[in-house]
């Protein structure tokens, strides 16, 4: 397993939407554990392909607070099939908006479809923290940061202070 670098917004490969998975091998399922490795490492809650350069629907996540807990999730071609009509606001961050953080309104919970690393489709229902990771994830999928469900004004400031970050960072 390998870390992988993680892209940072505005990079474009984030605003595009994935390309589905129609072919489930080794290499794939490599990918996904070298995510989970690079999420784990990072540290964080969930990784979406798109973050590491691979325009693929695939995301991984782990809400456990401690490695002993460790429940990894691996999901292929995800797609929410049911969203609560309750709204929840979460504190949001990213891995790919590094150091930035803000309120997100999203379903309090949600039913997803995907297929496994074997192909078998599966179901998760999911409430709280985990339903909130499994919407930023599949957010990145289609081409969604968290920072687009707040306002123009704080979308880009947050965008500008990363923009010269990575300008200062180049320097």
């Amino acid at each position: 397993m390998a870390c992988l670098p993680i892209l940072v917004a505005p990079h474009p490969i984030l605003k595009r939407k994935a390309d589905l998975v129609t072919l489930i091998d080794a290499d794939l399922v490599r990918l996904m554990d070298d995510m989970l490795e690079t999420m784990y490492d990072a540290p964080g809650l969930g990784l979406a392909a798109p973050q590491i350069g691979v325009s693929k629907r695939v995301i991984v996540m782990d809400t456990a607070r401690t490695e002993e807990d460790r429940n990894p999730i691996r999901m292929i071609n995800p797609e929410i099939t049911w969203a609560s009509d309750e709204m929840k606001s979460y504190e949001e961050g990213c891995l790919s908006v590094p150091e930035h953080y803000a309120e997100v309104l999203r379903p309090q919970a949600v039913r997803a479809r995907f297929m496994d690393a074997l192909g078998k489709t599966l179901e998760i229902n999911a409430d709280g923290l985990l339903a909130v990771v499994v919407q930023h994830e599949i957010d990145h999928l289609n081409g969604v940061l968290f920072v687009d469900h707040l306002s123009s004004l704080k979308r880009n400031m947050i965008l500008r202070k990363l923009t010269k970050a990575r300008k200062d960072e180049e320097e």
